[in-house]
């Protein structure tokens, strides 16, 4: 009965993990928006939204002084936009919730806390990182947008969904029955280079987020169409290193079909892989060659994550008898089992 009660709560840990994995997604793209419309200081303050904990809905009940009374580093804060400030509320409201959700992530991973308690260990850490994320955030109000902050604000996400998917994983490992990879040794190698770039990407994708913003505020949204032209070497240099990534990435993927066997989680996961590239790849040449649709930045840095978190979840799946505890036995036994 108790075996079955533990399983039980081990299956909602593992369910509750993956929604709350998609979550920390989802709110990466919900600050892709918050960034796409200039709205990352529609509420001044933090954590409060003009001074209170819901924010106003027309400039009325704000008083004349406004811009003095929220000033960030000294200097006075735009016009008030409802639209702007409440997209950046709704930003804060998700955040909460992600905190929420990896609290009842750590709840569901009690029962692991004896026999696998990396799993409880990993679910708690990723609960501390999403605080220093709020706090961070606090931040990027208070510095008026700093890029530094913006992009380790960034980096900080994708080291929490990282977090997450790894305790998930460990938490599914006695249903990991298969084969190692006979390449492994250069699966690993490829892998270590592709989340590499993969991360240099996303860091100058944030540089030219940057930059993108400053030659918004100079030209205007009428002026759209000739912002590309105004970038500079960085979005050039990003987008041509994206095809190098992407070559990277397919050669990761032959290894990963040539050392596994037909059934393996990783080719699957490895399909994903090429079509999220795809995706980027296109979301990428439209943006480029259309004005830089509003609508796609958010997108395409949502592509960009899960890209990233795709490659992490295929370098567990081929290393999981070394990195999430299955000894040779363990797997052997579960071959047997399962033959």
């Amino acid at each position: 009965m108790n075996s079955n009660n533990t399983t039980n709560k081990g299956s909602i840990y593992r369910k509750f993990g993956v929604i709350t994995v998609f979550a920390v997604f989802f709110l990466i793209l919900v600050g892709g928006i918050v960034r796409s419309t200039g709205s990352g200081m529609g509420c001044p303050d933090w954590p409060k939204c003009f001074g209170t904990w819901v924010p106003p809905t027309d400039v009325s009940q704000l008083p004349d002084d406004y811009k003095t009374i929220f000033a960030v580093q000294g200097k006075e804060i735009a016009d008030f936009s409802v639209f702007k400030t409440w997209t950046e509320y709704v930003n804060r409201l998700v955040g909460v919730l992600i905190g929420f959700f990896i609290f009842l992530t750590v709840v569901f991973s009690l029962p692991y806390r004896k026999d696998d308690p990396q799993v409880t260990l990993f679910s708690f850490l990723a609960f501390i990182l999403v605080g220093f994320e709020g706090w961070l955030g606090s931040k990027v109000v208070s510095t008026d947008l700093h890029p530094v902050l913006i992009t380790v604000h960034m980096l900080i996400a994708l080291v929490i969904v990282g977090i997450l998917i790894y305790a998930v994983a460990r938490s599914r490992k006695q249903t990991l029955t298969y084969k190692e990879p006979t390449n492994l040794k250069a699966i690993n190698k490829w892998l270590y280079v592709i989340l590499g770039l993969s991360f240099i990407q996303i860091i100058m994708g944030t540089q030219v987020r940057e930059s993108i913003d400053l030659v918004a505020r100079e030209l205007g949204e009428e002026n759209r169409g000739i912002w590309i032209d105004q970038l500079g070497f960085t979005f050039y240099f990003h987008r041509s290193f994206s095809i190098v990534v992407g070559i990277l990435n397919i050669i990761f993927i032959q290894n990963v079909f040539k050392g596994t066997e037909a059934k393996h989680p990783a080719r699957l996961w490895s399909k994903v892989l090429f079509g999220l590239l795809f995706t980027v790849v296109v979301s990428g040449a439209v943006m480029g060659h259309f004005g830089i649709p509003a609508f796609l930045q958010p997108v395409h840095l949502l592509l960009g994550s899960l890209i990233v978190g795709c490659q992490f979840y295929i370098a567990l799946l081929v290393n999981h008898s070394r990195v999430l505890g299955n000894s040779e036995n363990d797997i052997s036994k579960l071959q047997k089992a399962t033959a």
